[in-house]
């Protein structure tokens, strides 16, 4: 008896051991649902037989693989409908596996061939990411790499996503991206499994679709007049500077992004935000407004139109909203639904109701009007009456109305979906009144804020650290789960200019929404994730795609102490780094003071420069710190208590 539980004990350890190794050996992401190592490696030989149906929607599924298999490889790779010797095998399963469903995938690589199995091919497309994911990081190069021993460790894994709705949103009005840079865009986030791109068309910056019923929305409210620094600072621009910053997509551009995502079971979901942020609107269609005088507005460059002081909804400065007491305002919107309907096929249609100010409907006659003929109390009632109008509107066109919490104001439209961006409660609130909910709230998914240190990061008014990101949930406490579609992360780009920096905005935290909504909740783990991230880093080092480095990077801490010193304190979000500093403006590295308990600024110091080791290698960017920065952060601080 003992020796069975000696026997049992050992094998017991060794289970435990060869855990760990997988945990350290395979970095896919997001986290399968099972994943097993077994014995040996797969090497990829010089030439790859895949074997994968002929269906049209096969057809970027084979692409991708060979195209990585290929490029960075040198090898040569073919591709046939029946191979028995293949290399890898793309296998549609002839009798639906229930527990994968639509997305899953089964994936097996033994010593000397891989086969991927699924329902359907937005499966095997996920299973191909996954496969890929554990080839070393030169499989993402762009050119041929030399000296890089292509293997794969040989695993069992059955995958499947814990939501459907698996998104991020691209706000594409603030600043405009190109059809190109939003295919960029789909490209990269489908390697992590996901399924939607919320495109945010229209704001108070630029209406960037084209309506062919009216044609100044892009002839007129698609332009603004360049500039750069610290958006929502600027100065009102003079009326001789040129309109020539901008940008949209013509209908023939939006079937193409459509087909271009589709090709990548990706849906594309439209919003046309309405009715605040509707500048771009108004300026081209001064009739849409209740307020006199809009004929002499402009498309929003940056300056600043919102007094947040009072809290949310704003003041306007400027009237941006579209008049619900006006019946043109329906008719507009009946065109502009109809054509978007027609250009997406994705069920919802997004209508926005977000950050609505009303102080402008308060003076209008004709609101005042619309109240006592609708027996409406209040505006957030005006709100209602108008968001009920344009629910039916998007029904009559066979879709289905999606808009942000604040459409909860005043009652809800009676088949409406939320998007909860105000925290989770408004999305606990409809799951309540039993509508569906897309949580992406800004407290975990808001991924235009800071992502580390101000000394290091370009300012936004708040901070949102992968940690923080990666503690995603979709469902709340106490709701009942079929209510909640899914999650996404959103990316407003009034402080993003290009497409490297909307990147660099994305990833990691990308990472973590997407292990929110694909991977099962118990399997969640931090130190695991971060480890996992290191390698991605590594794979978008050789992709050339921007990430940020911020989770290696210190958080700087400042107080006072009794006797009114300075004190900074450091600490890091992943484990296993060491934080040197100095306090004379040279620069640090590993030979330098290393951070073991709390400093106190020297007297006469100007400067606090830190930087992050792990072992022999820096990881984090180096940072500089003047005091009078810290002094501020401890100020305010102390005034917080």
């Amino acid at each position: 008896m003992k020796k069975i539980l000696i026997a049992l004990c050992l094998s017991f350890l060794t289970v435990a051991s060869f855990g760990q190794n997988t945990q350290t050996s395979i970095a896919i992401i997001p986290e399968p649902v099972s994943v097993t190592q077994t014995n040996g490696k797969f090497t990829l030989p010089e030439n790859v037989v895949i074997e994968a149906g002929s269906q049209p929607e096969m057809k970027q599924v084979i692409a991708f693989l060979k195209d990585r298999l290929s490029i960075p490889t040198g090898r040569q790779v073919t591709v046939n409908a029946t191979a028995p010797s293949a290399t890898i095998r793309l296998l549609l399963n002839q009798k639906a596996d229930a527990t994968i469903g639509k997305e899953g995938y089964q994936l097996s690589v033994k010593p000397t061939a891989i086969e991927i199995k699924a329902n359907q091919p937005a499966g095997l497309y996920y299973g191909v990411q996954s496969l890929v994911q554990l080839f070393p990081a030169a499989i993402e190069s762009k050119t041929k790499v030399e000296n890089v021993t292509w293997e794969a460790p040989c695993v069992e894994i059955t995958d499947y996503p814990r939501f459907g709705w698996r998104g991020l949103m691209f706000d594409v009005s603030r600043h405009f991206f190109t059809k190109d840079e939003v295919k960029s865009y789909i490209d990269n986030m489908v390697r992590y499994k996901y399924n939607l791109l919320h495109l945010h068309l229209t704001d108070d910056e630029g209406w960037r679709i084209e309506i062919k019923s009216y044609p100044n929305l892009t002839k007129v409210g698609a332009w603004s007049v360049k500039k750069v620094g610290y958006f929502g600072t600027f100065e009102k621009p003079a009326a001789d500077e040129p309109r020539e910053y901008g940008g949209f997509y013509t209908q023939e551009d939006i079937k193409e992004l459509v087909q271009y995502a589709k090709e990548r079971f990706v849906n594309i979901l439209p919003e046309i935000d309405v009715p605040g942020h509707s500048l771009a609107a108004v300026v081209s269609y001064p009739e849409l407004s209740c307020t006199p005088g809009v004929e002499n507005y402009q498309v929003r460059s940056g300056e600043e139109i919102m007094d947040w002081s009072q809290g949310h909804p704003p003041i306007a400065l400027v009237d941006n909203t579209l008049c619900p007491a006006n019946e043109k305002v329906y008719e507009f919107l009946n065109k502009v639904v109809t054509e978007v309907a027609q250009l997406f096929p994705f069920e919802y249609i997004h209508m926005g109701g977000d950050e609505c100010p009303k102080n402008f409907w308060e003076k209008s006659d004709a609101v005042k009007a619309l109240m006592k003929k609708e027996k409406l109390k209040d505006m957030n009632e005006v709100q209602s009456y108008f968001t009920k109008r344009l629910e039916k509107i998007v029904m009559a066109k066979g879709k289905k109305f999606i808009g942000w919490d604040e459409i909860l104001q005043g009652g809800l439209a009676p088949n409406a979906a939320v998007m909860s961006w105000q925290g989770i409660e408004g999305g606990i609130e409809a799951a309540k009144q039993k509508h569906e909910v897309v949580m992406s709230p800004t407290t975990f998914a808001y991924i235009d804020y800071m992502q580390g240190d101000p000394s290091i990061e370009p300012r936004v008014y708040a901070t949102l650290r992968l940690n923080k990101a990666y503690q995603f949930e979709p469902v709340p406490n106490g709701v009942d789960p079929k209510y909640i579609k899914g999650g996404q992360a959103n990316l407003w780009t009034e402080q993003v200019y290009n497409m490297r920096h909307a990147e660099y905005m994305t990833w990691p935290r990308g990472f973590a929404i997407a292990e929110s909504v694909w991977s099962p909740k118990e399997k969640k783990n931090w130190n695991q994730f971060v480890n996992r991230v290191e390698q991605h880093f590594d794979r978008m080092d050789v992709a050339e795609v921007k990430y940020a480095p911020s989770v290696f990077e210190p958080i700087i801490t400042a107080t006072r102490t009794a006797d009114k010193q300075l004190k900074v304190e450091l600490t890091t979000e992943a484990e296993g780094l060491d934080i040197y500093y100095t306090f004379d403006n040279s620069f640090p590295d590993r030979f330098y003071p290393k951070y073991k308990e709390p400093l106190i600024f020297p007297k006469e110091a100007v400067m606090l420069r830190v930087i992050t080791y792990k072992g022999n290698e820096p990881k984090g960017r180096l940072m500089s710190i003047p005091v009078e920065e810290l002094q501020k952060r401890a100020d305010q601080k102390n005034a917080a208590h």
